[in-house]
């Protein structure tokens, strides 16, 4: 059986493969609680708007939503920004967005030569800057496209049932 605190360092080790420099990364992790890592490589990131996951979750109560992630993904890793109210879901390093710009204007996929904050592996409530809404389970676990697109129509479904589009 392997131990929280083994899969969180298995999952940073990983992560880590994505720095530029893996030492700065692991201090800005233990002083900041967010290391810089390149999108592209090894992960790329989908930028989904807070009020688009809260749509497809019917509520913004960040306990529920995490609850709701955790159901609606098979897995995968997913965390949110909470000062930015954006949530990023991480996926394979050349995944393709295959929806137009227009059908989700407020979505984007973060590829090459993007920088992203990540929160440490132990970062799990939410409070601070950054918390993993849904942890990486193992090194690699990464978010299907397809369900990153699921979730965004979902939402956007609940958005337009109120009008909020």
């Amino acid at each position: 059986m392997v131990m929280l605190k083994e899969r969180q360092l298995a999952v940073s080790q990983w992560l880590l493969t994505a720095a530029d420099d893996r030492e700065v990364a692991r201090s800005q992790w233990a002083h900041q609680s967010i290391a810089l890592l390149c999108c592209g490589g090894v992960l790329s990131a989908m930028r989904i708007p807070a009020r688009l996951v809260w749509a497809a979750a019917r509520t913004d109560d960040l306990n529920e939503v995490d609850d709701f992630l955790h159901r609606f993904f098979s897995g995968g890793a997913v965390f949110m920004d909470l000062h930015a109210q954006l949530y990023y879901a991480l996926v394979g390093g050349a995944t393709r967005w295959p929806w137009r710009g227009r059908d989700f204007p407020e979505v984007a996929r973060l590829g090459r030569d993007t920088f992203l904050g990540v929160p440490a592996t132990h970062l799990t409530e939410p409070r601070g800057r950054s918390y993993w809404c849904v942890p990486m389970e193992s090194p690699g676990a990464l978010t299907y496209m397809d369900e990153v697109g699921d979730l965004c129509h979902r939402g956007r479904a609940a958005l337009a049932e109120v009008g909020a589009l």
